[in-house]
């Protein structure tokens, strides 16, 4: 079952169920998701998909920060549960050691040994784990890794 499909049957629980809560962020999704299909006439794939809900989390999480910032608590635990729900759809996310273990492969892969490599090293590792890593995380432990 594609994430799609796994995203319309959660809706029909959700439903079933009576949560608004869940309800209102899966229809948020499905727009999205709709949303690319119709601009570009294209079926999202799974990794599309994922990309697609990685990047509202990431704008979900904005929203806490800002909220927090402006103690608006009870906004930010709305955002909160949107993340929640969200995360559902994503892989598994993978531990600091194998993150590192990846970051340590595509510099050996490419002999990388200087800062001025971090793109190419970010090129390989992006496809390798959307989703299953914050990216701006990735990016530091790489700088940090070349710097050193």
């Amino acid at each position: 079952m594609s994430l799609r499909q796994q995203l319309q049957e959660d809706m029909k629980t959700a439903m079933r169920q009576h949560d608004s809560a869940t309800l209102t962020t899966i229809r948020m999704a499905m727009a999205a998701i709709k949303q690319i299909e119709v601009d570009e006439r294209i079926e999202v794939d799974d990794e599309r998909f994922i990309n697609t809900v990685t990047k509202m989390i990431k704008q979900r999480k904005e929203s806490v920060r800002m909220f927090e910032a402006g103690q608006r608590h009870d906004l930010a635990e709305k955002e909160q549960a949107e993340i929640n729900v969200l995360q559902r759809y994503l892989p598994a996310m993978l531990d600091a050691a194998a993150i590192e273990k990846e970051i340590q492969t595509a510099i050996n892969s490419i002999g990388a040994s200087q800062i001025s490599d971090m793109g190419k090293v970010m090129a390989i590792l992006k496809p390798k784990l959307a989703g299953q890593a914050d990216m701006g995380e990735v990016s530091t432990k790489v700088k940090q890794l070349l710097m050193s």
